[in-house]
């Protein structure tokens, strides 16, 4: 609880702050507090997980520190809004591209994903991606849109393509969450306002994702290949938010990607949009075997898996909205003009 407390007291602390050394007091409290949730489980590879993550949350936030304070050697401002020098908008993208796990910073998410329980991987890959993302939000109008396009590009590029040879589900989620924050970088130079809607869908869907393998207790393929007797009707809403997060139409993941496509086009960047989108299918290339896992096929008959009993422990009703409104929010879309 004290931790879990934390977690949410820095994450207030960063999102609240127009301070630059408040933003990093914030960020400071988030690593520490998340640590323990990591390294519960005394294993090895938690231990291993929770030792990378410190050293690279530890290195992003001394090069927000750095940043800051260039910035405010040259100017003389230490607010958040007021970040106008040019080497310091650098460095501070290159800081929070490692927070998040961007490419080509990316190296730790997977490994501490992977080594992480699935709770705790989901805080990892929602909650703690929220100060960051509200720290790009707040200095979005100096921010170099090159630098942040080549990003957003490479990691939809690498996102894909890394997580089509993963049988590990926190992995294939890990990538899935590389290959998003492509999507929000790519668009954060024009409409900050649409990074946050991608953001706030992308935590819906992911929770969503994360709670119903915490329900099933499935962690890799094989076993979701056989997990469909524990909880059929989960499992089938588990397919269709798969597919939203894939950003397949009709399905509440098709919303914000239709809206980038078209802000894109508007700043006339056609071509890059053309080129996320193609990037996209590699993502969907996993999502469908994920889903092709958890419900269609029939486990054949020379697998070792036993078949599993059904559950009769009532789905929690945090689930059930969150997989609810990860599929059915698309035709909300027309208010979304009124809110950007």
């Amino acid at each position: 609880l004290m931790f879990a407390l934390s977690l949410l007291l820095g994450t207030t602390i960063t999102i609240t702050s127009n301070h630059w050394i408040m933003a990093w007091a914030g960020l400071e409290i988030n690593t520490l507090s998340i640590l323990p949730l990591i390294a519960k489980s005394h294993h090895p590879r938690a231990i291993e997980a929770a030792t990378k993550y410190f050293m690279t949350q530890a290195t992003a936030s001394a090069l927000v520190l750095f940043s800051s304070m260039t910035n405010a050697w040259h100017t003389g401002q230490w607010d958040i809004t007021q970040m106008t020098h040019t080497t310091s908008c650098l460095i501070l993208t290159s800081a929070i591209a490692m927070k998040l796990g961007m490419v080509p910073f990316h190296f730790w998410f997977p490994e501490v994903l992977q080594g992480s329980p699935i709770i705790t991987g989901l805080i990892l890959s929602t909650i703690m991606k929220l100060p960051p993302i509200a720290l790009l939000y707040m200095t979005s109008h100096s921010l170099n849109p090159t630098l942040l396009t080549l990003m957003a590009i490479m990691s939809a590029a690498l996102g894909g393509w890394m997580g089509l040879n993963q049988t590990q589900i926190r992995k294939i989620l890990a990538f899935s969450s590389i290959s998003h924050l492509g999507w929000m970088a790519i668009i954060i130079p024009f409409s900050p306002k649409l990074t946050m809607l991608n953001f706030y869908l992308y935590v819906l869907m992911t929770s969503a994702i994360f709670l119903t393998m915490n329900t099933v207790k499935v962690l890799k393929l094989s076993t979701l290949m056989t997990s469909w007797t524990k909880a059929p009707a989960l499992n089938t809403m588990l397919l269709l938010t798969l597919l939203s997060l894939a950003g397949l139409p009709p399905l509440t993941g098709f919303l914000p990607k239709w809206l980038i496509i078209q802000e894109l086009t508007k700043q006339n960047m056609a071509p890059t949009a053309i080129i996320i989108s193609l990037l996209s299918l590699l993502g969907l290339f996993f999502y469908l075997r994920l889903a092709y896992c958890a419900t269609i096929t029939l486990p054949p008959h020379t697998t070792n898996h036993m078949k599993q009993w059904h559950t009769y422990k009532p789905t929690s009703t945090l689930i059930a909205i969150s997989i609810v409104m990860s599929i059915m929010l698309l035709p909300i879309s027309p208010m979304i003009p009124i809110i950007l």
